[in-house]
């Protein structure tokens, strides 16, 4: 017999471990118990899965029900960035200016510290066109990704849309791009009833936009909102719901237009997809 083998345990198939009042592990009353009590760790599970269905109910989950995989190639129109990198270093600058606004119910909105060109989302107008986001090129946009199982999302719509009729025109748009993949009257019908009329249905049934934005980091959840410059660069992020209708998104929104200067320049007729 080898020293290796003289030093290997013997194992008692007598010696085991459970839990509760079976039989232990070696002997005497000394041994320890190898999970946790019942009662503390249905507490914890409760506790977790309180707190995990309260984010839900303010974020929605970042798998869109019935979305198709994303498709995207190298050529694809939504991996290109809508301007390099060197055409958004004025960004972050206009992004501190907004540092004043981003309070009260924009709190929770995170402005850009570094250049961030966003990727050429594209999507569909209300009769089937594509629509790219630097058709918007020369406009301050708030891009917001919707759907209409998200609860979050269905609640914020009214707000956008108050924020549309206040400051919509040729400096500035809120872009909603839906992203229900079934039944596409359902949006229309959702918008229709709950008297939304100043919005411009855009939607995006394959979820290409969310994929997209998640790969660089903005499309975790609904509703996703971003605000964009006039390059289309982004200026700040926010992830879930905001009152957009109000005071302080208003003031936000007239800051980021007056540090934005690009679409003095470039006039609403110039993009593929003028406002009516």
């Amino acid at each position: 017999m080898t020293n290796s083998e003289q030093a290997r345990p013997k194992t008692d198939p007598e010696r085991r471990t459970t839990d509760g009042d079976g039989p232990r592990d070696g002997q005497g009353g000394g041994a320890r118990r190898v999970s946790l009590n019942p009662t503390i760790a249905q507490v914890a599970l409760g506790v977790v899965l309180g707190a995990t269905v309260g984010a839900l109910a303010l974020y929605g989950m970042n798998r869109l029900p019935g979305n198709v995989p994303p498709q995207e190639t190298a050529q694809s129109p939504q991996s290109a960035p809508v301007s390099g990198e060197g055409a958004c270093a004025a960004a972050p600058a206009r992004a501190r200016a907004l540092e004043p606004f981003a309070k009260g119910d924009l709190a929770a909105l995170k402005l850009t510290t570094t250049p961030k060109a966003l990727p050429n989302l594209e999507f569909l107008a209300d009769d089937g066109t594509p629509v790219r986001l630097a058709d918007f090129r020369g406009r301050v946009l708030l891009v917001n990704l919707w759907a209409t199982w998200c609860v979050p999302c269905r609640k914020e719509m009214p707000e956008l849309d108050h924020l549309e009729a206040a400051l919509g025109g040729p400096g500035f748009e809120v872009v909603t791009i839906n992203l229900d993949t079934r039944d596409l009257d359902k949006p229309r019908a959702f918008l229709r009833d709950i008297g939304v009329s100043h919005l411009r249905p855009f939607a995006d049934p394959k979820g290409q936009s969310f994929q997209a934005l998640r790969a660089v980091g903005r499309g975790f959840g609904l509703p996703t909102t971003l605000l964009v410059d006039g390059e289309g660069c982004e200026l700040g992020f926010l992830a879930g719901p905001a009152a957009w209708g109000g005071a302080d998104a208003q003031a936000l929104v007239k800051a980021a237009i007056g540090a934005d200067h690009t679409w003095l320049q470039a006039p609403a007729a110039a993009t593929v997809v003028p406002r009516g």
